[in-house]
């Protein structure tokens, strides 16, 4: 393990993690000797007709383990050489994700749940502590329209709707808004392992006088075999799928302080950052990408349609997110001991520390990365 990590300290403190995150990129960009520059956000896209959506500007790639990932850093730098990560970056995460939607739903629905271990605890034990839900439009290959919201924690049943309203407003389309309103049906289940880390990139050719931040990150990830994350005979287990995934972000970019805004200037960037990602990674791994469009939570959907769960097993269970916040379930019983109520927490701990299918350690793997 490195000797100083000093993200991870914020693991559950998200005001704190992203204003010390923000200092460590300011540090890198005068590190890189740009001075009076400004940090913005990705800002909306305009469409053609004036609407402003809020878009996702991301990608990624699908591998069959971690550790075909080995030296990622040391080697986009290598290929990229106007890219620069950003000191002291690493952020861990584990968190389970729920599809929330099926197959033929416009957009797809995903309730995530971040996790930590109580003081002194057994470390094959995780436990939620809160609930972000979210609308994407479907697939991954090009800038998805994304919304999220953190649930209150006192009422994770209720309906996110008001709550993207306020967050989103006029930025919130007619279709993402009806989708909001219709009821959530907990079809699956994934366990996610993430190492995050930040980069900068510049292009004077293509990117002017703007640096591009980037937000990348690699997943281990286990898929469950049921909905309810009980054993499959078809699977021989109660994990279906075992991958990784490496993701980049755009999550904003510099500007020099007298810098005047230009939407087509900004995007034209963004895009390019994108694809200069993209670049080097089919010389890099192309043999082992597997060639996946969906998104990781379309892929749980996907996984499951091909293990043969089909809607009627989805409606019997009617799963609610929330259930998953709790360790014991109040109204579910074993099917062979009805006396017995399900662990759901039991369960879900199956996705991260399933003996034969153990998710490796958030130190583990920023270690294989660097």
């Amino acid at each position: 393990m490195t000797a100083s990590r000093p993200l991870f300290k914020h693991i559950r403190n998200h005001t704190a993690l992203f204003s010390e995150l923000s200092q460590y990129r300011n540090a890198a960009v005068n590190t890189l000797g740009f001075t009076g520059y400004e940090f913005h956000k990705t800002p909306k896209f305009v469409t053609e007709d004036g609407s402003r959506l809020t878009i996702e500007p991301e990608r990624s790639i699908v591998l069959p383990r971690v550790n075909v990932l080995s030296g990622l850093k040391n080697k986009l730098t290598a290929a990229i050489p106007t890219l620069h990560m950003v000191e002291h970056s690493e952020i861990g995460y584990r968190y389970p994700t729920a599809a929330l939607a099926g197959l033929d739903a416009p957009f797809i629905k995903r309730m995530r749940s971040e996790y930590f271990h109580k003081v002194d605890e057994d470390r094959s034990i995780c436990r939620p502590v809160n609930l972000s839900y979210g609308i994407k439009s479907r697939g991954k290959a090009d800038n998805r329209q994304e919304y999220e919201v953190w649930m209150p924690d006192e009422a994770p049943d209720q309906s996110p709707l008001p709550l993207l309203i306020d967050a989103y407003g006029e930025d919130l389309p007619n279709d993402v808004r009806h989708f909001a309103e219709q009821p959530s049906k907990v079809h699956g289940w994934m366990g996610v392992k993430r190492a995050a880390f930040e980069a900068l990139y510049t292009n004077k050719v293509r990117c002017g006088d703007l640096i591009v931040c980037i937000a990348m990150s690699v997943d281990a990830y286990n898929i469950g075999a049921k909905p309810d994350l009980a054993y499959s005979p078809e699977a021989e287990s109660s994990i279906a799928v075992s991958n990784a995934e490496f993701e980049w972000e755009i999550e904003g970019y510099y500007a020099p302080r007298d810098w005047r805004f230009d939407h087509d200037e900004v995007w034209a960037a963004i895009n390019h950052t994108l694809e200069a990602i993209n670049d080097p990674l089919d010389n890099l791994y192309g043999n082992q990408i597997i060639p996946i469009a969906e998104s990781k939570t379309e892929r749980i959907l996907s996984t499951l349609k091909s293990l043969g769960v089909g809607q009627k097993e989805v409606d019997e269970l009617n799963l609610q997110p929330w259930e998953f916040m709790l360790t014991e379930s109040e109204h579910r019983v074993k099917a062979h001991d009805p006396s017995r109520s399900v662990n759901l927490l039991g369960r879900l701990n199956r996705l991260f520390y399933q003996p034969e299918q153990q998710l490796p350690s958030l130190n583990w793997m920023h270690d294989l990365i660097l």
